[in-house]
């Protein structure tokens, strides 16, 4: 791995916030975000990421070959990559505790997807904005891997009250609030591209770009604070999960890069491909397996994918699934 873009990842302003956030945890500060503050900037950043990638997508051409076997494939790592981080975890966990713990590893952190485009653009290295759709794409597939291998695998004798129906299975995939929005504010892009008037999106561009970077670092600065806050739940995990937390997103970029590879990806939408790989959710699903999966201990998945995986891949894994990018794609 280069150290230049490993150091200037670290002294990004986004990461730096994020490192402050854990720095006030662990001096014992009395820093605090106001509870509401970071879930309105949670939804803002993927209303305006949305918004941004729909009008990309529009302008790339949705029909496009590029663009389709590049989302395509994406929803097929999010498929993929769930049920093998189910049968290494099944080497150690029950069936619950393993297919929920895979489905938040299958599934995207778009904070960590926000960062490696600022990432790319601090670089100077150009990328596309139908990333975004992959990035909406893959969410719900793994959700239902998840919840589908708890309906197939789980034990006989587990209570008809918590059995699983495909409904429920659907609602939880496609209407989980982030996952609603994000798809919401794509095609609300995509449509306002296509009929709207350019002056309608120009008076968006202030909200959607302008406010965007600082709202990043707001964020991060929240995040530092609740992933630092996280980090003492890491030692109930246990050895094998930590180094799953850490292994697991390295693993799935290797893939990641391969498959970039076949698809032609220049460096840059490689390298967002690789990310939305790497990444693990800490939102939409660990809220859909605390609903439907309460045997699942919540303190494995959240602690796993916030406590170390997200820190890890804002602050390394970028940097480091970019040298795989340079080192694999020609």
């Amino acid at each position: 791995m280069e150290l230049n873009p490993l150091f200037s990842n670290i002294f990004a302003p986004p990461v730096l916030f994020f490192l402050i956030g854990v720095i006030a945890v662990f001096t014992k500060s009395d820093l605090e975000i106001p509870a509401p503050l970071p879930k309105l900037f949670s939804l803002y950043l993927l209303l305006a990421i949305g918004f941004k990638g729909g009008i990309e997508i529009q302008g790339s051409g949705i029909f496009n070959n590029q663009v389709l076997l590049t989302l395509g494939a994406a929803i097929i790592m999010s498929l993929i990559i769930p049920l093998i981080g189910f049968f290494v975890l099944r080497f150690k966990f029950n069936v619950f505790n393993s297919a929920a713990i895979a489905a938040a590893y299958g599934s995207i952190s778009a904070v960590t997807f926000i960062s490696a485009e600022s990432f790319l653009t601090s670089q100077g290295y150009q990328f596309d904005g139908y990333m975004v759709g992959a990035l909406a794409l893959m969410e719900s597939p793994a959700i239902i891997v998840g919840l589908l291998l708890v309906k197939f695998a789980a034990p006989k004798d587990r209570p008809n009250s918590r059995k699983l129906h495909f409904r429920s299975i659907l609602h939880e995939s496609f209407l989980n609030g982030s996952v609603f929005l994000l798809l919401g504010s794509l095609v609300i892009g995509f449509l306002t591209s296509s009929f709207g008037t350019e002056a309608a999106i120009e008076k968006m561009m202030p909200f959607t770009h302008s406010l965007f970077y600082g709202a990043e670092c707001f964020f991060l600065l929240d995040m530092g604070i609740v992933a630092a806050q996280r980090l003492p739940s890491l030692k109930k995990a246990g050895s094998f999960l930590i180094g799953f937390a850490i292994f697991m997103p390295i693993f799935n970029a290797f893939l990641g890069v391969l498959v970039a590879r076949l698809l032609s990806l220049d460096s840059g939408n490689a390298l967002l491909f690789v990310v939305l790989c790497a990444s693990a959710s800490y939102l939409a699903v660990p809220a859909a397996m605390r609903m439907t999966v309460p045997e699942a201990r919540s303190s494995y998945y959240i602690s796993t994918t916030l406590g170390l995986t997200f820190p890890f891949n804002i602050v390394l894994g970028i940097p480091l699934y970019m040298s795989f990018v340079n080192k694999i794609i020609p």
